[in-house]
């Protein structure tokens, strides 16, 4: 009963979240409608916010490859003391 009801709750705040037609004027084409406020200032807002996408999707990927396939293979490595209890 929970998971349906926080499901319609969520589509419903995204159907409502929809940009104000004064914020959607003055949006950039790529995100008119999508959000609110007056979009980037400059463009030094566009390059940090590329360079943080960059770092999270590198982030996310590396991570990904550490979790599964490791490489580890020394019979010392420390993960062994865990694995051989």
């Amino acid at each position: 009963m929970k998971k349906p009801f926080l499901l319609i709750v969520f589509v419903l705040m995204g159907l409502l979240a929809a940009a104000c037609p004064v914020c959607d004027q003055r949006q950039p084409k790529l995100l008119q409608g999508i959000t609110h406020g007056s979009g980037p200032e400059s463009n030094w807002d566009v390059v940090i916010v590329l360079i943080a996408a960059i770092i999270a999707i590198l982030t996310l990927f590396f991570s990904a490859k550490m979790l599964i396939k490791p490489g580890e293979r020394s019979g010392d490595h420390i993960k062994r003391l865990i694995l051989n209890i």
